[in-house]
């Protein structure tokens, strides 16, 4: 096991903790779940970008795939026996 030191604003560290807090999570499990996903995802596990076409563009073709290779439900019951 390692440690690892980053170094933030005062102000965005309190911010991200109650935010985290809220989600039941504390800062070293969120961290450690965003290294997790920068390894599958094999890059950031986000898309950082501004452009309100690119953003759009990228969601339609989510949902696409999503309507076109998704699993859907008719019941609650249903869709927890599909997770197990």
């Amino acid at each position: 096991m390692t440690t690892l030191n980053v170094r933030i604003d005062d102000g965005l560290k309190a911010k991200a903790s109650k935010t985290l807090s809220g989600l039941g999570l504390d800062m070293s499990t969120a961290v450690k779940m965003f290294l997790h996903q920068v390894i599958i995802e094999k890059g950031l596990p986000f898309t950082s970008t501004k452009d309100l076409n690119v953003i759009k563009t990228r969601w339609d073709k989510q949902v696409a795939y999503a309507l076109k290779y998704g699993k859907s439900y008719k019941t609650a019951k249903e869709a927890l026996a599909g997770l197990l």
